[in-house]
Protein backbone atom coordinates (compact mmCIF):
# COMPACT_ATOMS: atom_id res chain seq x y z
CA UNK A 1 0.00 0.00 0.00
CA UNK A 2 1.14 3.54 -0.62
CA UNK A 3 1.88 5.69 2.39
CA UNK A 4 -0.05 8.91 3.03
CA UNK A 5 1.14 11.81 0.95
CA UNK A 6 4.18 13.50 2.48
CA UNK A 7 5.27 17.08 2.04
CA UNK A 8 5.74 18.35 -1.51
CA UNK A 9 7.70 21.53 -2.03
CA UNK A 10 5.84 23.01 -4.95
CA UNK A 11 4.30 26.19 -6.23
CA UNK A 12 1.44 24.56 -8.16
CA UNK A 13 -0.61 21.41 -7.99
CA UNK A 14 -2.09 18.87 -10.35
CA UNK A 15 -5.47 17.23 -10.12
CA UNK A 16 -5.22 13.65 -8.85
CA UNK A 17 -6.89 10.89 -10.80
CA UNK A 18 -10.66 10.90 -10.43
CA UNK A 19 -13.00 7.94 -10.73
CA UNK A 20 -12.94 6.79 -14.34
CA UNK A 21 -9.47 8.19 -15.06
CA UNK A 22 -7.65 4.89 -15.50
CA UNK A 23 -4.20 6.33 -16.36
CA UNK A 24 -3.00 2.97 -17.82
CA UNK A 25 -4.84 -0.19 -18.84
CA UNK A 26 -3.49 -3.66 -19.55
CA UNK A 27 -3.54 -3.89 -23.34
CA UNK A 28 -1.95 -7.30 -23.93
CA UNK A 29 0.20 -10.02 -22.42
CA UNK A 30 2.66 -12.57 -23.75
CA UNK A 31 3.73 -15.69 -21.86
CA UNK A 32 7.19 -17.01 -22.76
CA UNK A 33 8.97 -20.30 -22.09
CA UNK A 34 10.91 -19.95 -18.85
CA UNK A 35 12.61 -21.80 -16.01
CA UNK A 36 12.88 -21.03 -12.32
CA UNK A 37 15.09 -18.05 -13.02
CA UNK A 38 15.10 -14.46 -11.97
CA UNK A 39 15.54 -11.47 -14.25
CA UNK A 40 16.91 -7.97 -14.11
CA UNK A 41 16.97 -5.04 -16.54
CA UNK A 42 14.65 -4.80 -19.53
CA UNK A 43 15.55 -2.11 -22.08
CA UNK A 44 14.27 -1.02 -25.47
CA UNK A 45 16.60 -0.43 -28.36
CA UNK A 46 16.28 3.27 -29.30
CA UNK A 47 13.96 3.98 -32.25
CA UNK A 48 13.03 0.32 -32.47
CA UNK A 49 10.32 -2.13 -31.41
CA UNK A 50 12.84 -4.50 -29.82
CA UNK A 51 12.81 -4.99 -26.05
CA UNK A 52 15.89 -6.73 -24.62
CA UNK A 53 15.16 -8.69 -21.43
CA UNK A 54 17.96 -10.03 -19.20
CA UNK A 55 16.63 -13.33 -17.82
CA UNK A 56 19.70 -14.76 -16.05
CA UNK A 57 19.52 -18.55 -16.56
CA UNK A 58 17.32 -18.16 -19.64
CA UNK A 59 19.67 -15.64 -21.27
CA UNK A 60 19.02 -12.39 -23.10
CA UNK A 61 15.62 -12.55 -24.79
CA UNK A 62 14.75 -10.15 -27.61
CA UNK A 63 11.03 -9.33 -27.72
CA UNK A 64 9.22 -7.40 -30.46
CA UNK A 65 6.67 -5.19 -28.68
CA UNK A 66 4.74 -4.44 -31.88
CA UNK A 67 4.31 -8.14 -32.66
CA UNK A 68 3.97 -9.03 -28.96
CA UNK A 69 6.29 -12.00 -29.31
CA UNK A 70 9.83 -13.12 -28.61
CA UNK A 71 12.00 -13.13 -31.73
CA UNK A 72 15.37 -14.41 -30.47
CA UNK A 73 17.52 -15.52 -27.58
CA UNK A 74 21.10 -14.32 -27.88
CA UNK A 75 23.71 -17.09 -27.96
CA UNK A 76 26.13 -17.40 -25.04
CA UNK A 77 23.98 -15.05 -22.94
CA UNK A 78 23.22 -17.22 -19.89
CA UNK A 79 23.78 -14.93 -16.91
CA UNK A 80 22.52 -11.78 -18.65
CA UNK A 81 21.89 -8.98 -16.16
CA UNK A 82 21.98 -5.51 -17.76
CA UNK A 83 21.87 -4.68 -21.51
CA UNK A 84 23.20 -1.49 -23.06
CA UNK A 85 22.10 -0.92 -26.67
CA UNK A 86 24.10 1.38 -28.96
CA UNK A 87 22.72 1.44 -32.52
CA UNK A 88 25.20 4.15 -33.56
CA UNK A 89 27.96 1.57 -33.07
CA UNK A 90 25.83 -1.44 -34.09
CA UNK A 91 26.74 -2.94 -30.73
CA UNK A 92 25.03 -4.19 -27.64
CA UNK A 93 26.87 -4.68 -24.36
CA UNK A 94 25.42 -6.98 -21.71
CA UNK A 95 26.63 -6.91 -18.11
CA UNK A 96 26.79 -10.54 -16.92
CA UNK A 97 26.36 -12.13 -13.52
CA UNK A 98 29.80 -13.79 -13.74
CA UNK A 99 31.55 -10.42 -14.05
CA UNK A 100 32.07 -10.55 -17.82
CA UNK A 101 30.82 -8.19 -20.52
CA UNK A 102 29.14 -9.78 -23.54
CA UNK A 103 29.23 -7.71 -26.74
CA UNK A 104 26.88 -8.48 -29.65
CA UNK A 105 26.20 -7.28 -33.17
CA UNK A 106 22.87 -5.47 -32.90
CA UNK A 107 21.77 -6.22 -36.45
CA UNK A 108 22.44 -9.96 -36.39
CA UNK A 109 22.26 -10.46 -32.60
CA UNK A 110 25.39 -12.61 -32.87
CA UNK A 111 27.92 -12.56 -30.00
CA UNK A 112 31.19 -10.78 -30.71
CA UNK A 113 33.13 -11.24 -27.48
CA UNK A 114 32.63 -12.16 -23.83
CA UNK A 115 35.29 -10.21 -21.98
CA UNK A 116 36.15 -10.95 -18.31
CA UNK A 117 36.10 -7.77 -16.23
CA UNK A 118 35.20 -8.27 -12.56
CA UNK A 119 36.79 -11.23 -10.79
CA UNK A 120 35.01 -10.68 -7.47
CA UNK A 121 31.36 -10.94 -8.55
CA UNK A 122 28.86 -9.93 -11.18
CA UNK A 123 28.40 -6.79 -13.22
CA UNK A 124 25.11 -5.04 -12.60
CA UNK A 125 24.69 -2.76 -15.63
CA UNK A 126 26.36 -0.42 -18.11
CA UNK A 127 25.69 3.13 -19.33
CA UNK A 128 26.93 5.23 -22.26
CA UNK A 129 28.10 8.80 -21.70
CA UNK A 130 27.57 10.89 -24.86
CA UNK A 131 29.88 13.65 -23.62
CA UNK A 132 32.96 11.42 -23.48
CA UNK A 133 31.69 8.69 -25.80
CA UNK A 134 32.59 6.07 -23.24
CA UNK A 135 30.85 3.14 -21.59
CA UNK A 136 30.90 2.67 -17.83
CA UNK A 137 30.11 -0.84 -16.55
CA UNK A 138 29.18 -0.97 -12.87
CA UNK A 139 29.51 -3.93 -10.52
CA UNK A 140 26.76 -5.24 -8.25
CA UNK A 141 26.87 -5.20 -4.45
CA UNK A 142 30.29 -5.58 -2.88
CA UNK A 143 31.56 -5.87 0.74
CA UNK A 144 33.28 -2.47 0.74
CA UNK A 145 34.03 -0.93 -2.68
CA UNK A 146 32.37 -0.53 -6.08
CA UNK A 147 34.31 -0.62 -9.34
CA UNK A 148 33.45 1.00 -12.65
CA UNK A 149 35.04 -0.36 -15.84
CA UNK A 150 35.36 2.21 -18.62
CA UNK A 151 35.21 0.81 -22.16
CA UNK A 152 35.44 2.05 -25.73
CA UNK A 153 31.98 1.65 -27.32
CA UNK A 154 33.26 0.87 -30.82
CA UNK A 155 35.59 -1.96 -29.80
CA UNK A 156 34.80 -2.90 -26.21
CA UNK A 157 38.42 -2.25 -25.24
CA UNK A 158 38.96 -1.68 -21.50
CA UNK A 159 40.24 1.87 -20.97
CA UNK A 160 40.45 2.14 -17.18
CA UNK A 161 39.04 1.04 -13.82
CA UNK A 162 37.79 3.39 -11.11
CA UNK A 163 36.99 2.36 -7.54
CA UNK A 164 34.57 4.11 -5.19
CA UNK A 165 34.30 3.49 -1.40
CA UNK A 166 30.67 2.37 -1.49
CA UNK A 167 29.10 -1.08 -1.19
CA UNK A 168 26.39 -0.51 -3.78
CA UNK A 169 26.22 1.95 -6.66
CA UNK A 170 23.64 2.13 -9.43
CA UNK A 171 23.38 3.69 -12.89
CA UNK A 172 24.24 7.39 -12.85
CA UNK A 173 22.15 10.11 -14.45
CA UNK A 174 23.90 11.96 -17.29
CA UNK A 175 23.44 15.58 -18.26
CA UNK A 176 25.23 14.93 -21.58
CA UNK A 177 27.54 17.88 -20.93
CA UNK A 178 30.23 16.25 -18.83
CA UNK A 179 28.57 15.57 -15.48
CA UNK A 180 27.33 12.32 -13.98
CA UNK A 181 25.06 12.06 -10.94
CA UNK A 182 25.82 8.70 -9.33
CA UNK A 183 23.75 7.14 -6.54
CA UNK A 184 25.39 5.35 -3.63
CA UNK A 185 22.34 3.41 -2.55
CA UNK A 186 23.13 2.28 0.99
CA UNK A 187 24.72 5.58 1.92
CA UNK A 188 21.77 7.77 0.86
CA UNK A 189 24.07 9.81 -1.35
CA UNK A 190 24.27 11.20 -4.86
CA UNK A 191 27.78 11.96 -6.13
CA UNK A 192 28.39 14.69 -8.70
CA UNK A 193 31.19 13.35 -10.92
CA UNK A 194 33.24 14.78 -13.75
CA UNK A 195 32.35 12.36 -16.54
CA UNK A 196 35.81 12.43 -18.15
CA UNK A 197 37.88 11.78 -15.02
CA UNK A 198 35.17 10.28 -12.75
CA UNK A 199 36.43 12.55 -9.98
CA UNK A 200 34.03 13.72 -7.30
CA UNK A 201 32.94 17.35 -7.48
CA UNK A 202 30.26 17.25 -4.79
CA UNK A 203 28.10 14.86 -2.80
CA UNK A 204 24.56 15.36 -1.62
CA UNK A 205 22.52 13.54 1.01
CA UNK A 206 19.08 12.34 -0.03
CA UNK A 207 16.33 11.08 2.31
CA UNK A 208 16.34 7.41 1.32
CA UNK A 209 18.16 4.46 -0.34
CA UNK A 210 18.37 6.00 -3.81
CA UNK A 211 18.69 3.41 -6.58
CA UNK A 212 17.31 5.16 -9.69
CA UNK A 213 18.27 8.59 -11.00
CA UNK A 214 17.61 10.37 -14.28
CA UNK A 215 18.57 13.84 -15.47
CA UNK A 216 15.72 15.82 -17.03
CA UNK A 217 17.18 18.39 -19.40
CA UNK A 218 13.94 20.35 -19.79
CA UNK A 219 13.84 21.22 -16.07
CA UNK A 220 17.52 20.77 -15.20
CA UNK A 221 16.56 18.49 -12.34
CA UNK A 222 17.84 15.13 -11.15
CA UNK A 223 14.80 12.90 -10.64
CA UNK A 224 15.26 9.88 -8.41
CA UNK A 225 13.49 7.00 -6.72
CA UNK A 226 14.30 4.96 -3.65
CA UNK A 227 13.77 1.47 -2.31
CA UNK A 228 13.99 0.29 1.30
CA UNK A 229 11.96 1.37 4.30
CA UNK A 230 11.10 4.78 2.83
CA UNK A 231 10.23 4.19 -0.83
CA UNK A 232 9.80 7.54 -2.48
CA UNK A 233 10.28 9.72 -5.54
CA UNK A 234 12.25 12.94 -5.25
CA UNK A 235 13.48 15.82 -7.38
CA UNK A 236 16.87 17.42 -6.73
CA UNK A 237 18.21 20.74 -7.97
CA UNK A 238 21.83 20.03 -9.04
CA UNK A 239 22.74 23.71 -8.87
CA UNK A 240 22.28 23.57 -5.07
CA UNK A 241 22.13 19.87 -4.20
CA UNK A 242 18.78 20.44 -2.49
CA UNK A 243 15.82 18.06 -2.67
CA UNK A 244 12.96 20.28 -3.88
CA UNK A 245 10.10 17.76 -3.88
CA UNK A 246 9.29 14.30 -2.53
CA UNK A 247 6.40 11.86 -2.82
CA UNK A 248 5.83 8.30 -1.54
CA UNK A 249 5.78 5.38 -3.97
CA UNK A 250 5.02 1.67 -3.65
CA UNK A 251 7.45 -0.85 -2.11
CA UNK A 252 9.96 -2.90 -4.06
CA UNK A 253 10.55 -0.30 -6.81
CA UNK A 254 13.02 -1.24 -9.52
CA UNK A 255 11.63 0.45 -12.63
CA UNK A 256 11.59 4.22 -13.13
CA UNK A 257 10.63 6.09 -16.30
CA UNK A 258 9.83 9.62 -17.41
CA UNK A 259 7.08 10.21 -19.97
CA UNK A 260 7.99 13.63 -21.31
CA UNK A 261 4.93 13.86 -23.57
CA UNK A 262 2.47 13.37 -20.70
CA UNK A 263 4.65 15.06 -18.07
CA UNK A 264 4.60 11.95 -15.89
CA UNK A 265 7.01 9.93 -13.79
CA UNK A 266 6.11 6.27 -13.28
CA UNK A 267 7.67 3.71 -10.94
CA UNK A 268 7.03 -0.04 -11.01
CA UNK A 269 6.79 -1.53 -7.54
CA UNK A 270 7.23 -5.29 -7.24
CA UNK A 271 6.47 -5.36 -3.52
CA UNK A 272 2.76 -4.66 -3.92
CA UNK A 273 2.33 -5.05 -7.69
CA UNK A 274 1.62 -1.44 -8.62
CA UNK A 275 2.66 1.45 -10.80
CA UNK A 276 2.94 4.78 -9.02
CA UNK A 277 1.98 7.56 -11.47
CA UNK A 278 3.22 11.07 -10.66
CA UNK A 279 2.30 14.21 -12.56
CA UNK A 280 4.76 17.04 -13.15
CA UNK A 281 3.62 20.63 -13.77
CA UNK A 282 6.97 22.38 -13.32
CA UNK A 283 10.55 21.72 -12.25
CA UNK A 284 9.57 21.66 -8.57
CA UNK A 285 5.86 20.77 -8.70
CA UNK A 286 4.67 17.13 -8.57
CA UNK A 287 1.58 15.30 -7.43
CA UNK A 288 0.48 11.71 -7.12
CA UNK A 289 -2.02 11.06 -9.92
CA UNK A 290 -2.86 7.51 -8.86
CA UNK A 291 -1.70 3.91 -8.71
CA UNK A 292 -2.30 1.15 -11.25
CA UNK A 293 -2.30 -2.53 -10.30
CA UNK A 294 0.11 -4.88 -12.08
CA UNK A 295 1.39 -8.12 -10.49
CA UNK A 296 3.42 -8.75 -7.37
CA UNK A 297 7.16 -9.08 -8.26
CA UNK A 298 6.59 -7.01 -11.44
CA UNK A 299 9.46 -4.70 -10.48
CA UNK A 300 11.20 -4.07 -13.83
CA UNK A 301 9.73 -1.69 -16.43
CA UNK A 302 10.56 0.18 -19.60
CA UNK A 303 8.72 2.80 -21.65
CA UNK A 304 8.23 2.88 -25.41
CA UNK A 305 8.98 6.52 -26.20
CA UNK A 306 7.13 6.15 -29.50
CA UNK A 307 3.76 5.41 -27.87
CA UNK A 308 4.04 5.90 -24.11
CA UNK A 309 3.28 2.23 -23.51
CA UNK A 310 4.83 0.63 -20.45
CA UNK A 311 6.23 -2.89 -20.35
CA UNK A 312 6.58 -4.80 -17.08
CA UNK A 313 7.52 -8.44 -16.55
CA UNK A 314 6.48 -10.99 -13.93
CA UNK A 315 6.05 -14.71 -13.35
CA UNK A 316 3.91 -16.94 -11.16
CA UNK A 317 5.59 -18.16 -7.99
CA UNK A 318 5.23 -20.17 -4.81
CA UNK A 319 6.61 -18.66 -1.61
CA UNK A 320 8.07 -21.14 0.86
CA UNK A 321 7.89 -21.21 4.63
CA UNK A 322 9.11 -17.92 6.14
CA UNK A 323 12.46 -17.97 7.92
CA UNK A 324 13.22 -16.38 11.30
CA UNK A 325 13.26 -12.92 9.72
CA UNK A 326 9.90 -13.45 8.06
CA UNK A 327 11.35 -13.71 4.55
CA UNK A 328 10.21 -16.54 2.29
CA UNK A 329 12.12 -17.84 -0.72
CA UNK A 330 10.16 -17.82 -3.97
CA UNK A 331 10.15 -20.62 -6.53
CA UNK A 332 9.13 -19.33 -9.95
CA UNK A 333 6.75 -21.52 -11.92
CA UNK A 334 8.12 -22.80 -15.24
CA UNK A 335 6.74 -21.27 -18.44
CA UNK A 336 4.95 -18.40 -16.71
CA UNK A 337 7.31 -15.50 -17.50
CA UNK A 338 4.96 -12.80 -18.79
CA UNK A 339 5.42 -9.50 -20.60
CA UNK A 340 2.57 -7.14 -19.71
CA UNK A 341 1.88 -4.12 -21.92
CA UNK A 342 0.10 -1.14 -20.36
CA UNK A 343 -1.38 1.52 -22.62
CA UNK A 344 -1.81 5.12 -21.45
CA UNK A 345 -5.44 6.21 -21.54
CA UNK A 346 -4.66 9.78 -22.53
Amino acid sequence: MLRPLIAVFASASLAPAMAGDLLYTLEKTAVLPSTNTGWDYIKMEPNSSRLFMARDKDGLTVFDVDKNQAIATVENSIGANGPLLLPAYNRGYIAMTDGSMLSIDLKTLKPLERQPLASDGGLNSAIFDPATKQIHAIVGSRPAESTWFTLDPATGKLLKKTTFPFKKMDDPALDGKGTLFAPARRDNLILKLDSAKLTEQARWTVPCNVSKVKYQASTQRVLGACTGDKPQFFALDPSTGKVVASLPIGPGMDGFVIDEQRRRIVTSNGGDGTLTVIGQSSADSYELLGTVSTRVIARMMHIDDRTGRLFVVAADYTAGKPDASGAAAKTLHPNTFTVLTYKPTN
